[in-house]
């Protein structure tokens, strides 16, 4: 008897929990480490870049009075230099100006755009929609058309497709995107007046008032400029991981099974060799951002790009470093997308990220 009230009384001591539980547990804290560090180097990431624009911007010899004047510069008096200057803080210290600058970036204020004469965060969200779809579509472009021909060159390699294919995209690599938009202007616009020259609607119409086929119209020359230099990467890629992949013992395994270079293709090489080619075509957005800036350039394109040189030659500091922000987390988002995309389409990236 006694025994048995001993037992009722004593407490039940809990059980390990499930293994569902714990690894569910396991795998949220997993996922919120992950998003803190990525978040931590973003920072640290914007912190540097702010850091190094601002010291590039404050070491250049180009006077941003005299370059914001232009060709008014003597028609001013030295008041209303003076004025100028004071008004944008150029007579204090340059770390006084950093920091000043920096702490209304911590507020959400940007700015004022001294070459536009609007806030600097209407300037970036007006030509930023404009570069998107130009980058948009090159990116796809140059994404599919890259990836088909790396997948036949890989898989006809030693041919005289692999060759032709190596050769034009070896010759892309080495090509400006301003000689290569120079060709296409005036292959397609002036010879054969195929394509508009210029701007990304008809001149003397209002934008409101374009169609979309119009402005599909005006897009075409500029994406395919920006896509035919970003293919050569996507192609010497995929063509090396496709030749690897048909080089190896399961692919040699299945053509002794009777299996088709069709199939073999499809259900072997093609999963594999479609995931580094994501991830390099989602890391290459600093470069596709950087080859807008001279295909808006030779087409008069009113994106982000042209707003960056416009504010270069201005020495329009809030909307360049604004510009260089904004472009950091552009980039870094591309490639953490890619990261994420990498680990869906190959399983083998999850598990060895998640290993100890």
């Amino acid at each position: 008897m006694a025994l048995d009230l001993l037992s009722t009384a004593a407490p039940r001591s809990a059980g390990p929990p499930p293994v569902a539980d714990r690894a569910a547990e396991s795998r949220a804290s997993h996922w919120a480490r992950a998003i803190a560090a990525r978040l931590l180097r973003l920072l640290l990431l914007l912190t540097a870049v702010a850091a190094a624009s601002f010291a590039l911007m404050a070491a250049s010899p180009v006077d941003p009075v005299s370059a914001y004047v232009g060709a008014d510069l003597a028609a001013i008096g030295p008041e209303q230099r003076a004025q100028i200057a004071e008004r944008w803080g150029l007579d204090d210290p340059p770390l006084q100006r950093f920091g000043t600058w920096l702490s209304h970036i911590v507020r959400g204020d940007l700015g004022q755009s001294h070459a536009f004469n609007q806030p600097v965060a209407d300037v970036i969200a007006n030509k930023f929609l404009t570069s998107l779809a130009l980058m948009a579509v090159a990116w796809c472009f140059s994404g599919i058309i890259g990836f088909t021909l790396g997948l036949v060159a890989g898989v006809r390699r030693g041919r005289w497709a692999d060759r032709v294919i190596t050769w034009w995209a070896y010759t892309l690599s080495s090509a400006p995107t301003f000689w290569v938009g120079l060709l296409l202007l005036y292959a397609f616009s002036v010879s054969l007046q195929w394509t508009p020259i210029c701007c990304a609607v008809p001149v003397g119409s209002v934008a409101g008032e374009v169609g979309l086929l119009d402005r599909l119209h005006h897009l075409l020359l500029p994406a395919l400029t920006l896509s035919l230099v970003g293919i050569a990467p996507v192609v010497l890629h995929t063509r090396q991981a496709v030749a690897v992949a048909m080089a190896s013992d399961y692919i040699a395994f299945a053509r002794a099974q009777g299996e088709r270079t069709l199939g073999l293709v499809v259900h072997r090489v093609l999963r594999n060799a479609a995931g580094p080619a994501l991830l390099l075509q989602f890391s290459s957005l600093g470069e596709l951002f950087g080859g807008s800036v001279l295909a808006e350039q030779v087409f008069s394109y009113p994106g982000l790009g042209a707003a960056t040189t416009t504010a270069a030659l201005g020495q329009d500091v809030p909307l360049l470093l604004a510009i260089a922000l904004f472009t950091t987390v552009f980039v870094y988002t591309g490639n953490q997308l890619g990261d994420l995309l990498h680990g869906w389409i190959d399983p083998r990236t999850r598990r060895l990220e998640a290993a100890p």
